[in-house]
């Protein structure tokens, strides 16, 4: 197929790549000249403009960061001349009435669209082993689940535009619910006389594994705060009290990667303003 990427940074790059290495003949496009050239190797050839996208592509998959930049994109896309029966995929973590949205607008353009997040973050998109969420009507799933298979592990339906969005911040949850979790249970452990990594890789072999735990160094708590932002605001849309989640909002924002590298691998760690030092566990029973 003619597939077309747009946003060719870390992720997009690799994913791009992959579809090529799969067969299909992809164009690149992204405003930082740099990273577009960066990304133009191995079959993935650099486009001049959107337009040129827009024109020749069966399939655009659209990998940028912020709901704006999503709209941004389709919307230069669609002011081009897209190809007869171009499906616009949107790769990006965003709200899902954005989605919803941008589908009027290519509906209004006689272009198809699909949302189609992605699970598993860099690393699976270097090794291509991503899974894709998908959004929108089966026949546009069906016609661009062979590029999403290039980079995806496994392509999920989830229903009409939305959805794909919906099913990614459900994964959220439990992601940034887990990072808070699996904080605090390893705080426990360093404060009573277990050392944190050795812990947490005790845990990895108990019921209590969780794939946060194992990827728990490379976790960059990158997009915790809009993540929760669109939980949140989904459950107060749908009349739905969610105070677990509420909680984990507020403390998954007091978290990051270098207090989690403290508590892993360092003397004293902090959390919530607390302090957390090694002690025996005898020393730990005996202060009751």
């Amino acid at each position: 197929m003619d597939v077309g990427f747009v946003g060719v940074g870390a992720m997009g790059a690799a994913m791009a790549g992959h579809a090529a290495q799969a067969g299909h003949r992809v164009e690149a496009f992204d405003t930082d000249a740099s990273v577009l050239a960066a990304a133009a190797v191995e079959g993935v050839t650099a486009a001049d403009t959107l337009g040129d996208i827009a024109e020749g592509c069966e399939v655009v998959v659209v990998v940028v960061s912020t709901d704006d930049q999503s709209r941004g994109v389709v919307g230069a896309l669609l002011e081009a001349k897209p190809r007869d029966g171009q499906v616009i995929v949107v790769a990006a973590t965003n709200h899902p009435a954005t989605m919803i949205a941008l589908n009027d607008d290519c509906i209004a353009k006689g272009v198809g669209f699909v949302d189609a997040p992605v699970c598993f973050g860099l690393k699976g998109a270097i090794d291509g082993d991503l899974v894709s969420l998908c959004g929108g009507a089966a026949a546009d799933v069906a016609k661009i689940t062979p590029v999403l298979m290039a980079y995806s592990r496994s392509v999920e339906y989830m229903g009409p535009v939305g959805t794909g969005q919906l099913g990614k911040s459900c994964n959220n949850m439990m992601h940034w619910a887990a990072c808070v979790a699996n904080f605090e249970t390893l705080s426990l452990a360093k404060a009573c006389g277990i050392d944190a990594q050795a812990m947490r890789e005790t845990l990895l072999k108990c019921p209590a594994h969780n794939t946060t735990l194992d990827r728990w160094d490379s976790t960059r708590f990158t997009w915790h705060e809009k993540d929760m932002d669109v939980v949140l605001d989904l459950s107060q849309q749908a009349g739905l009290t969610l105070p677990l989640f509420g909680a984990v909002d507020q403390l998954v924002k007091r978290l990051g990667p270098d207090q989690v590298k403290a508590l892993l691998y360092g003397e004293e760690a902090e959390y919530l303003g607390q302090k957390i030092k090694g002690r025996s566990i005898s020393e730990v029973v005996s202060a009751r």
